[in-house]
């Protein structure tokens, strides 16, 4: 029986067995109950209602048609037009992928669907195609001007992290981008930051709105973690996020006071672990005091909709670990499905010491917060936290659970257990097993103690453990090579790469270890890593580039992560996209691989954990998203 409402509850730590078998009773006695009243009918998960995403690129002098496959079209054919010729000699069967010769003029492409041996023209899609067409699809971007800091100091902007979603409920994912001032900062650091900005645009190109989060909200890596869905299931994407006095929204209202300044310019008595040490500092450009509000914002107009108070809040900063506004300032966020039906947001503070998070849902009128969750009232939970979090139904409840690095907190909001290893960099779930329909985790741990481990997601069991004395700052899973069963998982501690067994390979060979995408056509995962795709060659040990990726005069972010805006499944067939901006920050890039594929699948974005996988993706250091079930070469092939 599945219990549906906003009612809010507060965290307690794990029940007790006398607790579990109580509660086992009262649900055995309840769903016996409903086996005889209640209807069968049993709401249907909700999922966006996206079109068939069809994407022209140029290939040198060749013309790259991909489009989407949806659900229940397993027995699907298509045909391509052009100009309303027939371009394919046979129904296209086993790809949703067609090569063809580049147009001399302008030409209108059309795939139709062929359903039952018709044609099914509700279910075709058109793009006209002109000489400028070219190898990627390009955004021009709105660049804001230069800011000055109170100091007197010029900071400039450059286009950062993105996600994606349809704000007007076309089928079609708009962009949202955030701006990242050349000052931004890591908590550790002190020093004024200009202004975070958040800009929506549409795959043509069109500017819809710009969102100003103002003085009162920092810049860096840490703080504005963004979140695009569909809260509220009217087919139309919001934007949840952190907000503050100042904030104005993509209509020009502001959030608050626009007069106050909360940002921090002054000494302050130092507590390290909440502990004073009788030392003071001079604090520059934080903000350790003022109120915080969460705030959702229309995807479509950048209107916001709705503002309450920030959960979970700020309160002393020396509770998180330290007094000068580092610890109690790191954030995270994610979407989770805790009914198992509808999407809620987790907003998410602390990891190195106290760690809290609540989840809050949006019905189109009223956010409301479901459950509060604070490590403080099970210390085993404390500081297990990471620089990023996973989510998926891991216990086979039907309802997601929030992996928050080390620990995982169930959809009620209780926790479920806790591996005691610490913070942890990267952290990686899907299924490793391809007889498998559980989940495993690979996490990386900066203690220099617990280096990396292979865990069963559902239970926290150990499965194997690479020791490392060393701060492992980066790791990376995927099925890489053919010649081993399942998953292949390696990270900065050692070289080479181990084996869901737990055995060691190729010892000598470094392995790229920042992100990953699907991208040459088959069914192994190639590494996206610096302006390039890397394939593993199982025959020579080695890595390749694979050539046909080519981002001239474009950068990636972040620093030493060297993350796209976004790598994701937004257009085209299954295989991944790859989202750049120039140099310049003038345009972004949309790069969809030009390989031709022998395979075909249902668009990855229809796979609940993948989607919110990318709805993370931009959430502190950003990690690929990755599927609810195995993918890899020992699948069964489509």
């Amino acid at each position: 029986m599945r219990l549906l409402g906003s009612t809010t509850s507060y965290f307690i730590c794990e029940p007790s067995t006398m607790q579990k078998h109580l509660l086992l009773s009262i649900i055995t006695f309840f769903v016996a109950s409903a086996a005889v009243s209640q209807p069968a009918y049993v709401p249907e998960i909700q999922k966006e209602q996206l079109n068939r995403g069809l994407v022209c690129l140029r290939d040198g002098d060749s013309l790259i048609i991909s489009w989407r496959l949806l659900e229940n079209e397993e027995s699907t054919s298509f045909n391509i037009y052009q100009d309303d010729k027939l371009l394919n000699t046979k129904e296209i069967k086993h790809s949703t992928f067609f090569k063809t010769s580049m147009p001399k003029n302008k030409a209108a492409i059309k795939v139709v669907a062929i359903e039952n041996n018709k044609e099914q023209k509700k279910k075709s899609a058109s793009y006209t195609i002109t000489n400028q067409i070219k190898s990627y699809i390009p955004i021009p971007l709105k660049k804001p001007e230069n800011g000055t800091t109170p100091d007197g100091k010029v900071y400039t902007y450059s286009a950062n992290d993105a996600s994606v979603g349809d704000v007007d409920g076309g089928g079609e994912y708009e962009i949202f981008l955030k701006w990242e001032p050349s000052n931004s900062h890591d908590n550790s650091h002190e020093g004024y930051t200009g202004n975070v900005l958040i800009d929506c645009y549409k795959l043509t190109g069109k500017h819809l709105w710009r969102i100003d989060l103002g003085k009162n909200i920092r810049a860096g890596v840490h703080y504005t973690q963004f979140l695009v869905y569909d809260f509220d299931g009217d087919g139309h994407a919001e934007l949840i996020t952190k907000t503050a006095d100042g904030t104005i929204d993509g209509k020009g209202n502001v959030i608050g006071n626009p007069d106050a300044k909360w940002v921090a310019d002054g000494e302050i008595s130092l507590y390290i672990q909440g502990k004073r040490n009788n030392k003071s500092r001079h604090i520059v450009g934080r903000i350790l005091d003022g109120p915080e509000y969460l705030t959702v914002f229309e995807g479509a107009t950048g209107k916001a909709l709705k503002s309450v108070d920030y959960q979970p809040p700020r309160g002393n900063p020396s509770d998180w670990g330290d007094s000068y506004g580092n610890r109690c300032d790191r954030f995270l966020a994610a979407v989770a499905y805790l009914d198992g039906i509808r999407p809620s947001a987790i907003m998410c503070r602390g990891y190195y010491t106290r760690s809290c998070l609540a989840a809050y849902n949006w019905d189109g009128k009223d956010l409301k917060l479901r459950w509060l969750f604070d490590s403080q009232n099970c210390p085993s939970y404390s500081g297990q936290g990471n620089h990023n979090l996973r989510v998926a139904d891991i216990d086979s409840d039907g309802c997601d659970e929030i992996v928050y690095g080390a620990m995982v907190v169930n959809n009620d909001g209780k926790g479920l257990y806790s591996t005691g290893m610490g913070h942890g960099d990267a952290i990686h779930m899907f299924p490793f097993y391809p007889d498998s329909t559980q989940m495993q985790i690979w996490s990386v741990f900066e203690n220099k103690r617990d280096g990396s481990a292979l865990r069963d997601a559902r239970s926290g069991r150990t499965i194997f453990q690479v020791k490392s004395r060393n701060d492992v700052g980066r790791g990376m899973a995927a099925d890489i090579d053919p010649t081993f069963y399942g998953a292949e998982m390696w990270s900065a501690s050692q070289r080479g790469f181990y084996d869901v067994a737990g055995h060691h390979h190729y010892p000598n060979q470094a392995i790229p270890q920042n992100s990953s995408v699907w991208w040459d056509g088959d069914l192994l995962r190639e590494l996206l890593d610096r302006n390039a795709i890397m394939k593993w060659n199982w025959n020579t040990h080695s890595i390749v580039t694979i050539k046909n990726f080519r981002a001239e005069g474009c950068s990636f972010n972040n620093g030493s992560k060297q993350n796209p805006c976004l790598s994701a499944d937004i257009i085209g067939d299954w295989r991944e996209e790859v989202i750049v901006r120039n140099n310049e920050s003038t345009e972004l890039r949309i790069y969809s691989t030009t390989i031709p594929t022998k395979h075909r699948f249902t668009t990855f974005m229809l796979d609940i954990p993948y989607r919110i996988g990318v709805a993370a993706e931009n959430v502190g250091y950003n990690q690929p998203p990755e599927l609810g079930f195995y993918f890899g070469n020992d699948m069964k092939q489509q």
